[in-house]
């Protein structure tokens, strides 16, 4: 994700910004599953460009959101990111299960996965 745009889109970004303002911020699945995504890179400038160009290069779907980017860069590396952020990330988690094919999980509600992260049990 990076700060430097605020389309809120889904089309796939293939820029690098080419500031010091520019936020990045990489997600993984969380260690257990069923949680809440973890924060596994982050940086700010050169490290922002450096994360944009490694996941360009891996073929890593990036979503330009300058709010949740924001956000998301006071998250320390490992760190589950915070409840206010579920909403967003599970969002964008959808859209990239249904583009990458992964039917059992593209199925799902953005308020599926929240209850999923929260621990909640009932459907």
């Amino acid at each position: 994700m990076s700060e430097n745009d605020s389309d809120r889109g889904f089309g796939e970004v293939r820029r690098v910004p080419k500031t010091k303002d520019a936020i990045a911020i990489a997600l993984a699945e969380g260690p257990r599953p069923g949680g809440a995504p973890h924060v596994v890179a982050g940086g700010r400038g050169r490290i922002a460009e450096q994360i944009l160009q490694i996941a360009f290069a891996q073929g890593i779907k990036v979503r330009e959101d300058a709010d949740l980017a924001h956000l998301l860069s006071a998250v320390e590396a490992e760190e589950e990111i915070p409840v206010e952020a579920f909403a967003a990330v599970a969002e964008i988690l959808i859209y990239l299960y249904r583009a990458n094919g992964a039917s059992d999980l593209a199925a799902k509600a953005p308020g599926d996965l929240i209850r999923e992260w929260m621990g909640e049990t009932r459907p």
